[in-house]
């Protein structure tokens, strides 16, 4: 039916829902570019400072050995450890799919790579980067931690220091160096994967 012959009593509800879905996208498009500006300034930093203890988000590990993106973050957690930034390395991140937990891998890498075992956490029970910040504000609470260095990949920073504030950390972000992985995510869909999880975070739906 032509706009022009929808009846009159019905017109005002076509407006309205107009306006309204216009309206909506606008407020939509301006929140996914607010999260993008965030997204790339904490890509942008590196606070690494004197902490209490590094704090390595998880990543893939297959059949014991960590992804190339895991072992990059690792990596760059052991060089700020032997750089004394912080005299604890905590690695985060549970079950990956097999008998082996992210955390648990994490440790063990870390300690091929000469970092002493005493100086490692291993967190094994997270499965999403909400619970990874939960469980390591109670790592911090009970070790009485009061700053952080957290590692990660550099997009996922933001997303990161959001959660960890609001469960009462205070960290410092230092991303990892970036390594090109075949068939991993591109830069954009790493940054449409953190604006889509961050605002599930945010309504609470993660």
């Amino acid at each position: 039916m032509p706009a022009g012959s929808i009846p009159k009593p019905h017109r005002w509800i076509f407006r309205v829902t107009l306006i309204s879905t216009f309206v909506a996208c606008c407020i939509a498009i301006c929140w996914c570019f607010w999260i993008y500006v965030q997204i790339e300034h904490y890509a942008g930093l590196d606070e690494a400072s004197r902490a209490d203890a590094i704090a390595v988000f998880g990543a893939a590990e297959y059949d014991g050995r960590p992804s190339p993106v895991f072992r990059a973050r690792l990596d760059h957690a052991a060089a700020l450890y032997k750089r004394d930034i912080a005299p604890l390395i905590i690695a985060l991140g549970g079950d990956g799919g097999d008998e082996f937990s992210e955390g648990g891998v994490g440790r063990s890498y870390l300690m091929g790579v000469g970092i002493p075992e005493s100086a490692i956490i291993a967190e094994t029970k997270s499965r999403s980067t909400a619970e990874a910040s939960r469980r390591l504000a109670a790592i911090a609470r009970t070790n009485q931690f009061r700053r952080l260095v957290v590692v990660s990949d550099d997009t996922h920073l933001f997303r990161i220091h959001a959660i960890c504030a609001a469960d009462g950390l205070d960290v410092l972000v230092s991303p990892r160096p970036r390594v090109t992985v075949e068939g991993g995510s591109s830069d954009f869909e790493s940054i449409v994967h953190e604006i889509l999880s961050y605002t599930a975070w945010r309504l609470h739906v993660e």
